[in-house]
């Protein structure tokens, strides 16, 4: 989100400077000599703007290139001897205060504002208008100024706030998270323990009974050895589906790719996200191990988890593949907007060391538009030891 409202400010930013500028040109008739020299200047003030959006990481270089503008501005509109003063540089330079408080600090900012008023003041002496004109135009640029200082105050505390809100729900996530995991723990433990009661009490006891019916089976008369035999075999059926139903209870959560997608459906509702699939053939079918699909739930986590973190962004799209029925793979996308350098952290690197367990590996790519997490393991292999 942050991303499209950089982008729709600097397209305002252009749109406003192309018309201002526009009227700018053609306000006053000049020699072609007089034309030239500023069309020149024009081509300079527009080379400035479209090279500012490189350096919003260094406020000290836009406040600089701000200023150069701010020259150009004055001194080709500068009201010289018999040329009278273009209006159209009061909104030049209103302009840029207006980007120099948007883009910069409030100390920053009001450098800036000095320096373009200390110009404007001397464009203004040098003319010939009227004293109040000359008086309302400085009361103008003040007003501005103080506009522009509530401006960035509030916009400051309005930034505090929703760096706070992000803080709090970023925590409410974690919190309710760690609450489901405990639930699960929970019912896991609830699992086993119902799973060691069935195995401890029915299944021994189906045991000791299979074992008398076969004892009594070798004592009993000829004509009643079909009977017991039958009752045995009824036995052992109910032992082996006490068995099967023991070790469903110990199972861990559904493996496959389906376990993996309700778990992230479950975590894209608790984080808000909008998040795009694309499972290619193979995907859905491929063996997975419990252990498996956990771990690939938990590097897709990971990689959503970062999203909410350094990206304003609160969309992804993740590709599962598993190509030759031998390796499974995924891939985490998202747009960004934070064009710092990324460091790896802790949670990445874990989950490198988790994959590579089972024969796979995690890349991570950043480049100039999106955010990047590639991973893959091979399908039956080995494990954690």
């Amino acid at each position: 989100m942050k991303g499209r409202d950089s982008m729709k400010s600097y397209w305002l930013w252009l749109l406003l400077n192309s018309i201002v500028w526009l009227f700018a040109l053609t306000f006053f008739e000049h020699s072609i000599l007089a034309m030239a020299g500023i069309l020149s200047g024009a081509a300079l003030f527009a080379g400035i703007f479209f090279i500012i959006p490189i350096f919003t990481g260094s406020p000290k270089i836009v406040r600089i290139l701000l200023i150069l503008n701010a020259m150009i501005s004055i001194i080709i509109f500068f009201p010289y001897i018999n040329s009278g003063f273009n209006p159209y540089l009061i909104l030049i330079l209103t302009m840029l205060v207006g980007e120099g408080f948007y883009r910069l600090s409030l100390k920053e900012g009001l450098i800036l504002a000095i320096i373009i008023f200390a110009g404007l003041l001397a464009a203004l002496l040098n003319t010939g208008l009227a004293l109040y004109i000359q008086t309302f135009v400085i009361l103008y640029f003040i007003i501005l100024l103080i506009a522009m200082i509530f401006y960035k105050k509030n916009k400051g505390h309005t930034d505090d706030l929703e760096v706070r809100y992000d803080t709090l729900l970023r925590e409410y996530r974690d919190l309710k998270r760690r609450l489901a995991s405990e639930e699960e723990i929970t019912r896991q433990e609830e699992r086993m323990l119902i799973a060691h009661e069935i195995h401890d009490s029915v299944g021994h006891k189906l045991t000791a009974l299979l074992l008398q019916l076969e004892a009594y089976r070798i004592q009993a008369a000829v004509q009643d050895k079909i009977q017991v035999q039958s009752l045995k075999e009824l036995a052992e059926a109910s032992l082996e589906e006490t068995r099967s139903a023991v070790k469903s209870l110990k199972s861990k959560e559904t493996g496959g790719l389906p376990g993996i997608l309700r778990l992230i459906r479950k975590l894209e509702s608790e984080s808000y996200m909008r998040i795009h699939f694309s499972v290619k053939h193979g995907a859905f079918t491929a063996p997975l191990t419990g252990e498996q699909s956990f771990i690939i739930y938990r590097s897709v986590q990971e990689a959503l988890t970062n999203i909410m973190k350094h990206s304003h962004a609160r969309e992804a799209e993740i590709e599962f593949d598993a190509p030759g029925r031998s390796i499974f793979r995924f891939e985490v996308n998202n747009p960004i907007s934070d064009h710092r350098t990324y460091q790896e952290g802790f949670g990445l690197t874990s989950m490198r060391n988790r994959l590579e367990k089972f024969g796979g590996n995690l890349e991570v790519y950043k480049t100039a538009e999106q955010f990047t997490v590639r991973g893959f393991l091979k399908i039956g292999y080995g494990g954690l030891e």
